[in-house]
């Protein structure tokens, strides 16, 4: 696959990426507020990304182009240019989500943000490593390896910091694990849109996945647990699955041209600042402590380090 230009400049792709980062922290908020308050976390991830997919459903309907995306990525995959599982990032993105509601309202939305940030990092790094982006293959930079370390770091010295007795540590590994399926999930989805040439295709691919994974899982919830007896009239604990097409078609726009480590990178800085702000003001857990503020500033260290192993890091894909 030949690589072409991309029409943004590196700078922007990162600001846009740092601003998406932040509606993700505001879209954990939400989902972590709508899971405590309908007590079911599969439930409350599925309105997420099912009204997500409903909002990129009718943005489909409306634009010629991406619904000839759709015939276009059906060929190109019969055609075995891009495999099957390159379909399959909506699943990562929907494992996100679910651990918003079942696992950020007990860690607090900043040690959350943490965690995601080690997995997202150390995944953008071998993302892009292995070439899987539509950019080619980045080889890791003594910076971009400093950067990585640093992030997971930062998770190891948040933890310990605020330990207490009978504290769920072992639930940072969630975050962690769904940093590292973002990673994955951009990484596919710019080969999606790629083939598509249509970052709203990419976008309703990716819905249709997580939705249906997400499906499956809030009806054996809902079997076993029974339906919400209370749900919310505030509108805010409702737009979780608008921020996600904000977020994942950014993504698909962007990776081409930053690269999955960058766009990780500027991604997870906007994430940390705002899930700081959101936890001090609106908290899930404990609020924020001093170890929180430690850790999330060692993160964004971290992200700066690794932002600056030489511009955006990207080697030509050779063809085959």
């Amino acid at each position: 696959m030949t690589q072409t230009n991309s029409r943004f400049p590196v700078w922007a792709a990162l600001l846009g990426s740092g601003l998406a980062g932040m509606l993700v922290a505001v879209q954990s908020r939400v989902n972590g507020g709508l899971s405590r308050e309908i007590d079911n976390g599969f439930l409350a991830a599925l309105v997420s990304f099912g009204s997500g997919l409903l909002i990129i459903g009718a943005v489909l309907l409306c634009t010629p182009s991406a619904r000839r995306g759709l015939a276009q990525v059906t060929r190109t995959v019969r055609a075995g240019e891009l495999p099957v599982w390159g379909l399959l990032g909506g699943t990562c993105g929907g494992f996100f989500v679910l651990s918003q509601g079942l696992v950020a309202p007990a860690l607090g939305l900043a040690l959350f943000t943490v965690g995601i940030v080690a997995g997202q990092v150390s995944g953008g790094l071998v993302m892009d490593r292995i070439g899987l982006g539509p950019g080619g293959r980045v080889d890791p930079t003594a910076a971009r390896v400093i950067g990585t370390v640093l992030a997971v770091v930062a998770v190891a010295f948040t933890v310990w910091a605020d330990l207490r007795p009978g504290s769920p540590v072992w639930l940072v590994l969630v975050p962690i694990v769904a940093g590292l399926g973002m990673a994955w999930q951009s990484a596919v989805n710019g080969l999606v849109r790629s083939a598509a040439r249509s970052a709203i295709t990419a976008t309703f691919i990716n819905f249709v996945t997580g939705t249906a994974m997400l499906g499956i899982a809030a009806a054996i919830s809902i079997a076993v647990r029974g339906w919400p007896t209370h749900w919310p009239s505030e509108p805010w604990f409702y737009i979780g699955g608008l921020i996600g097409t904000l977020f994942i078609a950014v993504a698909a726009v962007l990776v081409r041209t930053a690269g999955v480590l960058l766009l990780s990178m500027s991604n997870v800085a906007g994430q940390l600042i705002a899930s700081v702000a959101l936890e001090a003001g609106l908290p899930l857990a404990n609020g924020v402590t001093p170890g929180l503020i430690a850790g999330a500033a060692v993160s964004l260290i971290a992200v700066a380090i690794a932002a600056s192993g030489g511009g955006t890091g990207r080697a030509k894909r050779v063809e085959g």
